[in-house]
């Protein structure tokens, strides 16, 4: 079997879509008997002990929708407009509510990101 560069295996991941990433995702997880999530959550831990100086401010914000209320189509069409995705990447992201929309933006972003969203009829937290 031919082993894969580096840079073979970086340019497969980056022609795929955000929904075939994902699946890829739950497939090695699966298959190896790890997970993903557990991992941040541990690499995130020590920043979360902070030192003893003092709290430290949070930087990066996440906005999540909550749910996407009695519009749905301004909803996947904010969705796009915000993201990027096309129309099946963004329907699927909506549908699957509750969900993450932006991770790892600036806390004006996540609040315009939020507003962008209840203006079009969703609900959405900023953590």
């Amino acid at each position: 079997m031919a082993e894969l560069t580096r840079d073979q295996i970086k340019e497969a991941l980056s022609a795929m879509t955000v929904l075939e990433l994902a699946e890829l995702t739950k497939d090695l997880e699966e298959a190896w008997g790890v997970s993903a999530a557990a991992a941040v959550a541990v690499a995130a831990a020590p920043a979360a002990g902070g030192d003893a100086g003092g709290a430290a401010e949070q930087t990066e914000f996440n906005v999540n929708m909550v749910s996407f209320g009695e519009k749905k189509i301004a909803v996947i069409k904010e969705i796009r407009a915000i993201t990027g995705f096309g129309l099946k990447e963004a329907k699927e992201l909506v549908e699957g509510v509750p969900t993450t929309v932006k991770e790892g933006v600036s806390k004006e972003e996540a609040q315009k990101i939020a507003e962008q969203l209840e203006a079009a009829g969703a609900t959405c937290e900023v953590k």
